[in-house]
């Protein structure tokens, strides 16, 4: 058995994770709205899960979060401050993998090292040890077209926590977050209620009404607890808070 490679030490000492807010947020683009008068509240280092049908804007809210799409009424915050573009402690984990097809897995995880001045050696060690982390280790040097979607979306992954934000936000997930991201607040977006009771703390309830709920996942959550009474109470709370806001 081969021993796990040792991520590396922040570049700079960081705080924890931050807290997010949205209150009486619109957003939308174009061609119309898609959200009117959204609360939401994530706590510092808390894992939230957006769960939701296809199409009721749930991308929409990462983009707002993100500070990529303009808020058109309310007001977006992280730690108390307005949300008026984008950051560095807050990463985007988009569906597409969005790598530079010309850069090595090595390089496209050694991006955000580069733009915070890391001498180019400990780039290397650094992006290596996170591809490690997320089950590439030996898949260095090759380019994003080499590599299947799942490869490429973990690469991702490990570009984004190679730039250790205070802030993760993820469309569509998988099951790569452990303790690891325990020190960065992560909201991300699902429609699938077990991933969602898995992997969250939380899970808001997002539908064409708003946030119809916010129900906390059964502790452990573990896969043997799946099949449990507790589990399956709160996977019924989500599926009645997602009913009582679709239309009839």
């Amino acid at each position: 058995m081969t021993a796990r490679a040792e991520l590396p030490p922040p570049v700079t000492a960081r705080p924890g994770g931050m807290r997010l807010e949205a209150a009486d947020v619109a957003l939308g683009y174009r061609s119309g709205p898609v959200l009117t008068g959204l609360d939401l509240d994530v706590a510092a280092g808390e894992i939230l899960v957006v769960f939701g049908q296809s199409g009721c804007g749930k991308s929409t809210l990462l983009r707002g979060l993100a500070g990529l799409l303009p808020v058109a009424a309310g007001r977006i915050a992280a730690d108390g401050v307005a949300v008026t573009g984008t950051s560095p402690d807050r990463a985007v984990v988009f569906q597409d993998d969005a790598l530079l097809p010309w850069r090595s897995a090595r390089r496209n995880v050694e991006l955000p090292l580069a733009i915070r001045g890391v001498p180019r050696a400990e780039r290397a060690r650094q992006a290596d040890a996170w591809l490690a982390h997320v089950g590439l280790a030996g898949q260095e040097d090759r380019r994003p077209g080499e590599l299947s979607g799942g490869m490429r979306q973990r690469v991702q992954l490990a570009r984004v926590l190679a730039g250790r934000p205070r802030a993760i936000l993820l469309d569509e997930p998988f099951g790569a977050l452990d303790a690891r991201t325990r020190a960065a607040t992560v909201v991300f977006v699902t429609h699938d209620a077990d991933e969602a009771l898995l992997l969250g703390d939380r899970v808001a309830v997002l539908t064409s009404a708003g946030i119809t709920g916010v129900i906390p996942s059964p502790q452990p959550r573990d896969l043997a607890a799946q099949a449990g009474p507790a589990v399956r109470a709160a996977r019924g709370d989500l599926l009645a808070a997602l009913g009582s806001g679709i239309d009839d």
